[in-house]
C-alpha cells in the first residue's frame, strides 16, 4: 500500500504527516483491484461530484462541519462564521478569512502565494516541459489546451508553481500581483483527484481534468497563466470576473472552490521570477511545502 503522505510544514521546519479526509476510498479507488470499474463513474465525468456538491449544499450537511474541524484540526478562530452558523457544509468549506489573518509581505517584488495550500515549485519548464519527481511528466501546451496554443512557447524554459489545496485549507484562491486580465477560458476534462496517490499512479490529472485559465499580465511579473483545476468532488469552480482587461490588485480573491481537493497553477515565462531557495530544495526531492495565501514564495525579477 501507498506510504503515508509528508509534507514540510515552513512555519514548524518539520516533516508533517497530511489527515487525508476520505483515505480509504481514496485507495479503493486508485489501488485496489476493482479501481478499474470503479474510475469510470467516478471521475471520467461531473455527475458523481456534482452530487456530492448538492448534497454538502443541503442544510442537513451542517452536521458534517464539526467532524471535519475536528478530524483535520482547522483553526477557526481565523474564519468569519455568519452570524447563525453556516448554512451548509459547502457554506463552511467555502469560508471567509477574518482581515488580517493572510497579510501581503511588505516588499512589493515578492511574489505571493494565491492559495493555501501544498506547494510544488518547478525553476525551469525545459522544452515546455514540467517534469515532477512523481508522477507522469506533461507539457505547458497540454495545459493550456487548444485555446491556450498561441501562448505555449512564450513559457518554454519558464517557471510553473503547483498550489495542491486540501479539504482543511482555506479554498479562497488570490491573485500574486495587481495587474490585468488578460484572456479567460473553460477546458472541460475529467474530475481526477488532486491527491498525490492519483498522481504518483500516472494520472494526467492537470491536463485531463475540469480546469479554467487566465492569461494575466502582471504589473511586476509580466506574462503568466493561472489555472484553477477541478478534482474530485469539486461541485464547482467559481472564479471571479472573467472578462478580458479587468484589473486586479494584489492579494483580491480570484474565485473559490466547493467541496473537494483542488490545485491552482501559476506558470511564468523565462526569466520573470526566481522562488525561494527553501521551497526549490524540497520540490527537487519531491517534498510538498505547507504555506499560507499571500505569503511570499519567490521574487519577480527585472526583465
Amino acid at each position: 500500500m501507498q506510504k503515508e503522505i509528508q509534507f514540510y510544514n515552513r512555519e514548524t521546519g518539520r516533516l508533517e504527516t497530511e489527515n487525508v479526509l476520505g483515505d480509504r476510498w481514496l485507495r479503493l479507488a486508485y489501488l485496489s483491484p476493482i479501481r478499474g470499474l470503479l474510475q469510470g463513474p467516478l471521475f471520467s465525468h461531473a455527475l458523481f461530484s456534482r452530487f456530492m456538491g448538492w448534497m454538502l449544499d443541503r442544510p442537513s450537511s451542517v452536521k458534517r462541519i464539526a467532524p471535519t474541524v475536528r478530524k483535520l484540526h482547522i483553526n477557526m478562530a481565523e474564519a468569519v462564521v455568519p452570524e447563525g452558523g453556516y448554512t451548509s457544509f459547502n457554506d463552511f468549506f467555502a469560508r471567509e478569512l477574518k482581515p488580517g489573518a493572510r497579510p501581503l509581505p511588505e516588499d512589493p517584488s515578492r511574489l505571493c502565494c494565491p492559495a493555501d495550500c501544498r506547494l510544488t515549485v518547478y525553476p525551469e519548464i525545459t522544452a515546455g516541459l514540467v517534469v515532477p519527481v512523481k508522477g507522469t511528466p506533461y507539457s505547458m501546451a497540454d495545459l493550456l489546451g487548444l485555446q491556450g496554443t498561441r501562448y505555449a512557447r512564450g513559457f518554454d524554459g519558464g517557471s510553473l508553481m503547483v498550489c495542491r489545496l486540501c479539504p482543511a485549507d482555506y479554498h479562497r484562491y488570490h491573485f500574486p500581483d495587481d495587474g490585468i486580465q488578460e484572456d479567460y477560458w473553460v477546458t472541460h476534462g475529467k474530475y481526477h483527484s488532486v491527491n498525490p496517490l492519483a498522481l504518483q499512479r500516472g494520472y494526467r490529472v492537470f491536463t485531463e481534468n475540469f480546469r479554467t485559465t487566465r492569461i494575466l499580465q502582471l504589473r511586476r511579473g509580466g506574462l503568466a497563466a493561472m489555472f484553477a483545476v477541478g478534482a474530485f468532488g469539486v461541485a464547482s469552480i467559481h472564479d471571479y470576473a472573467t472578462e478580458s482587461g479587468m484589473e486586479f490588485s494584489r492579494g483580491t480573491q480570484a474565485g473559490f472552490f466547493t467541496f473537494g481537493g483542488s490545485t491552482v497553477i501559476l506558470a511564468f515565462p523565462p526569466g520573470r521570477c526566481r522562488f525561494d531557495e527553501d521551497l526549490a530544495t524540497h520540490s527537487a526531492q519531491g517534498v510538498e511545502t505547507l504555506v499560507k495565501v499571500n505569503s511570499a514564495v519567490g521574487t519577480f525579477l527585472t526583465p
